[in-house]
């Protein structure tokens, strides 16, 4: 990996006036083919082969491609799965830094079996120059932060008062009827569930289930069409208007694993591109993943390639998609090097040192599956992190004194640990109980006196 490209290094298609610039990172594929489609999608019309640099991305242009283009990449290489390599070229898959696609992912056995074409299957990334806006920022101050979680999928299924079409989409999360219900609400803030384009967990179709709140993405940095048919137009219009009517909105997101599983699941991105540099892999055993997300995999977040992903995607959802910060799921996992969660690990560092992402607000889920997995109170300063402890005392309550102390401390959420290593402070009434055990046993021997 220390051929990885720098966080400035443009990857992905650029349009130019000549047609389409490509650059697409592998370290250890042999070679990278950018596939061309059809306005349909279905038909490949030209192939390029890439050429790979020393830094390790391999790089063309194509002419013709405009607008819109449809595309998708193969790789070739070993597969070579207990070595950590997994390349197939017969798998068609998509870019990591594509920002948008056709329709959304849904799994085939093509997927999943070895030299079997997942082209006809698999959705196409399309070519797509979207205008920036004015980045969003950290808009309400903490002490007066009162987040509502959406999922927009489920959040206007079943209200009349909004289109039929928009039900379900950015368009239904910004419609008037459903910001005068938040402000009717009193919230300050509206972090909305996953929004990447996802694909269900290989358990959910045979059961006749699907994944509804998208903890599952396969890239970062493109909507899922099921909840933005327009694109990234459409996200930033939501956003838009619920930043008029004074209302903060933050992106739930998913940065710890991706939809591609554990060892048994199907190559539709990373696995393809480069196994062994996007996900963390078992040092004894490197045909299998670490998963201490318990999603099947882990996305080493502590490489430079994988960071540099992470920031576009975050980058573009302020910058394109114009929200206001994130809370992050799992969020141990994206603090963690081989050896365990670090409070100074480098996503943590390059978020800090962004100029655009440093201005965000921050919100971590301080705990996931792994080793020391339960981090409440040690992330970054500036942070904001969801308090279990404090859900749980309000609601369970407590109904002796202690409910007072119990939801001190969980409000106060990062001192927490500093509070339980603290000296218990006694009543002076109470010292007497510090006294040496013979000395207690004494004195209950002693008639008590009259005052």
């Amino acid at each position: 990996m220390n051929d990885a490209p720098s966080v400035e290094t443009p990857l992905g298609v650029a349009l130019t006036a000549e047609g389409a610039e490509i650059a697409v990172y592998s370290a250890h594929a042999a070679a990278i083919d950018f596939c061309l489609y059809d306005a349909a999608g279905e038909a490949e019309i030209k192939r390029l082969r890439l050429t790979r640099g020393d830094d390790g991305v391999h790089r063309g242009t194509l002419a013709g491609v405009g607008l819109g283009a449809r595309y998708g990449l193969r790789a070739e290489g070993a597969f070579e799965p207990l070595r950590g390599d997994r390349f197939d070229p017969s798998k068609l898959l998509a870019d990591p830094y594509a920002f948008g696609f056709d329709r959304p992912f849904r799994l085939h056995h093509s997927m999943f079996a070895f030299g079997e074409d997942s082209g006809p299957h698999a959705p196409k990334a399309i070519a797509l120059a979207p205008a920036a806006g004015e980045p969003g920022r950290l808009r309400v101050p903490w002490a007066e932060t009162i987040v509502y979680e959406a999922n927009l999928r489920g959040l206007t299924r079943l209200r009349e008062d909004v289109p039929t079409e928009a039900r379900g989409t950015f368009a239904g999360l910004a419609h008037p009827a459903m910001i005068e219900h938040f402000k009717r609400l009193g919230v300050t803030t509206i972090e909305v569930m996953p929004a990447d384009a996802f694909v269900d967990e290989r358990h959910l179709p045979p059961l006749g289930l699907s994944n509804a709140w998208g903890y599952n993405p396969v890239v970062l940095g493109a909507p899922d069409p099921r909840l933005a048919p327009g694109g990234w137009a459409e996200v930033r219009a939501a956003t838009d208007a619920l930043h008029v009517a004074g209302l903060e909105v933050l992106l739930d997101i998913v940065l710890n694993h991706n939809g591609e599983s554990d060892e048994l699941g199907p190559t539709l991105s990373f696995r393809g591109l480069d196994n062994a540099t996007y996900f963390r892999l078992l040092p004894d055993d490197a045909g299998r993943y670490v998963n201490d997300t318990g999603c099947g995999n882990c996305l080493a977040l502590d490489r430079p390639p994988v960071v540099a992903m992470a920031l576009a995607a975050l980058r573009r959802w302020m910058t394109l998609g114009g929200f206001d910060g994130f809370r992050f799921d799992l969020a141990v996992a994206i603090g963690r090097r081989d050896w365990g969660f670090d409070k100074q690990a480098p996503l943590f560092q390059a978020l800090a040192a962004d100029p655009i992402l440093s201005q965000a607000k921050m919100i971590a889920e301080p705990w996931d599956l792994g080793p020391e997995g339960y981090r409440l109170g040690d992330f970054p300063d500036g942070w904001g992190e969801w308090n279990d402890r404090f859900r749980d005392a309000l609601r369970t309550g407590d109904p002796h004194r202690r409910l007072a102390r119990h939801l001190l401390a969980r409000a106060l959420g990062r001192q927490e640990r500093q509070l339980r290593r603290r000296p218990r402070r006694l009543h002076p009434r109470r010292c007497r109980r510090l006294r040496p055990q013979a000395q207690r046993g004494q004195r209950r021997r002693e008639p008590r006196r009259r005052r």
